[in-house]
């Protein structure tokens, strides 16, 4: 008999719970408080976009076309999916030391999770997460991007 009265107890909290979530809906329905959704694509002008929405990584260059991206590879190896691909190259010093230097900062974006792990791995803050969502393209290629700019340097001071 207490596994007969249990279990009309659970379906009573049950029906308790299903009916209170459809009064709070209900209300918002016949009263709504706030409006929460955005009118896409029409509010352009006027969207809110959250300060932590995660877009695409992009890689920061200064008026004079320079990085902090010192080719360590930390973004690539704490990328889960192999977002990313650096391609480093070899560069003498004035004092006749070879040092390694960023060639090509490859992103995949149709890849992409956006985890966030590369920006916190990054330790110049090279890259940085950009609000851009707006990716639909009819040509894959397109999501391909060289995050570094055409004759961008390594900003002095950077090591």
């Amino acid at each position: 008999m207490a596994f007969l009265k249990q279990y009309i107890s659970e379906i009573y909290q049950a029906v308790s719970s299903l009916l209170k979530g459809m009064k709070t809906t209900g209300s918002y329905f016949v009263r709504p408080k706030e409006i929460i959704t955005q009118q896409y694509p029409d509010n352009r002008a006027d969207m809110k976009i959250p300060e932590r929405f995660r877009g695409e990584v992009v890689m920061t260059h200064d008026e004079n076309n320079e990085h902090a991206c010192t080719g360590c590879t930390a973004c690539e190896l704490a990328c889960p999916n192999a977002t990313i691909k650096i391609v480093t190259k070899f560069d003498t010093t004035p004092e006749g030391k070879k040092k390694k230097a960023l060639d090509t900062f490859v992103y995949h974006l149709e890849l992409c999770t956006m985890c966030n792990l590369c920006v916190e791995a990054c330790p110049t803050s090279a890259i940085k997460m950009a609000q851009t969502f707006e990716h639909s393209v009819y040509d894959r290629s397109q999501l391909l991007k060289k995050l570094n700019k055409p004759g961008s340097k390594l900003r002095a001071g950077v090591e």
